[in-house]
């Protein structure tokens, strides 16, 4: 950015755009206008948001990145400056596991974007769960889509189970 800052990571996602689903339903709708919530609403019980906490349109591939970037560095600095460029801290330790025991192999990061685990070693340092996953030993979910590892496409072919 212009004034010193770095770009933030994690990016907006086009939700309005054709084919984007908000896992939305029509569970709200059967429940106004009946009985039991005109009780709720005669007792003073507040209905308030339709689903709390959800937020949708963010993208955190460019954090996955910027962490697989940092391998081998000091895990508190690496913390401070993910911090200071997210919006929240919640989706850091979708990645990053506190122990080894706690960690992962791989996760799925998108809709076929898979990204290696990782966790803090016991030097504070940031490391890979399981460097024996690689794009080649990887193997895809569906026939339909391009599968990534960390950005690198998925060599195996799918195969029926």
């Amino acid at each position: 950015m212009r004034d010193g800052r770095k770009e933030p990571l994690y990016r907006k996602v086009n939700t309005r755009a054709r084919g984007h689903h908000h896992s939305t339903g029509p569970d709200f709708a059967w429940t106004r206008h009946s009985k039991a919530e005109r009780v709720a609403e005669a007792q003073g019980v507040t209905r308030g948001k339709m689903k709390q906490g959800v937020q949708r349109g963010l993208d955190y591939t460019p954090l996955y990145r910027f962490l697989l970037s940092r391998v081998g560095q000091d895990w508190t600095a690496v913390h401070a400056e993910a911090l200071s460029r997210l919006d929240r801290e919640e989706p850091i330790f979708r990645m990053v596991a506190l122990t080894r025991d706690q960690g992962f192999g791989c996760f799925m990061g998108g809709e076929s974007a898979w990204f290696s685990g990782l966790y803090v070693d016991d030097e504070s340092r940031l490391r890979v769960t399981d460097p024996t996953i690689t794009p080649e030993t990887l193997e895809p979910t569906c026939a339909c889509c391009t599968h990534t590892l960390n950005g690198v496409r998925v060599t195996r072919r799918f195969r029926l189970p």
